[in-house]
């Protein structure tokens, strides 16, 4: 089957303005619980995208560690290619696709750092060779060989032998604050059920997109 040949209907589910929490991240909750019920592997996986201050963008998948009223988080290294782009361009955007429901979620927003307390609480309830990991690999940068890195974790589990293992400082957490949030869910015939939330001075503002 060729790429343009390869079509799939959706028609599992709807999604009418009566059946919408008035607060999006309620609303977010319901559909992620949904999504964890459902089994979906990795429902907590969105897609990040970020851009250069010269608007050249780039994407890529990180995993939502946490989410409130506040907005979504996730951890990386702040010296990485997003970290860099977010530190020139505070604003991103995140997508998260759920196909076994038909769903998907789009997230737009300002983006902050999280707090060095919320970062070093996470970190350290990350297993030892995660944390190590996130000392040995400098990452977006050019390496030469696999072998570098693995030589640096070695050195890594000497220096850390009693498994106390800090936060880098180039590491921690970003909180993407929304100021809209799609939901979508697939209909027959590419006639997608769209509601939009859109952060107003009263709240939120809720909108249905045509397909």
């Amino acid at each position: 089957m060729s790429v343009h040949e390869s079509r799939k209907d959706y028609n599992r589910l709807s999604l009418s303005e009566g059946e919408l929490d008035p607060d999006p991240i309620r609303q977010f909750h319901r559909w992620f619980e949904e999504a964890t019920l459902s089994e979906i592997p990795e429902p907590n996986a969105m897609v990040l995208a970020t851009a250069s201050p010269d608007a050249r963008p780039s994407a890529r998948i990180v995993l939502l560690r946490g989410y409130d009223e506040r907005g979504f988080v996730f951890f990386t290294n702040y010296e990485s290619r997003k970290g860099r782009e977010l530190d020139a361009n505070p604003h991103a955007a995140l997508a998260f696709h759920w196909h076994d429901l038909e769903r998907q979620v789009r997230v737009e927003g300002p983006v902050v750092r999280s707090s060095a307390e919320e970062s070093d609480a996470y970190f350290q309830s990350r297993p030892a060779g995660f944390r190590l990991g996130a000392w040995a690999s400098r990452q977006s940068e050019v390496i030469a060989d696999r072998e570098i890195l693995e030589a640096r974790i070695r050195a890594l589990e000497l220096q850390y032998a009693d498994g106390q293992i800090p936060r880098p400082e180039h590491w921690g957490g970003y909180r993407v604050v929304p100021t809209v949030i799609e939901f979508w869910q697939g209909r027959p015939s590419r006639l997608h059920d769209r509601l939009r939330y859109t952060r107003s001075e009263g709240g939120w503002l809720i909108e249905r997109l045509s397909p």
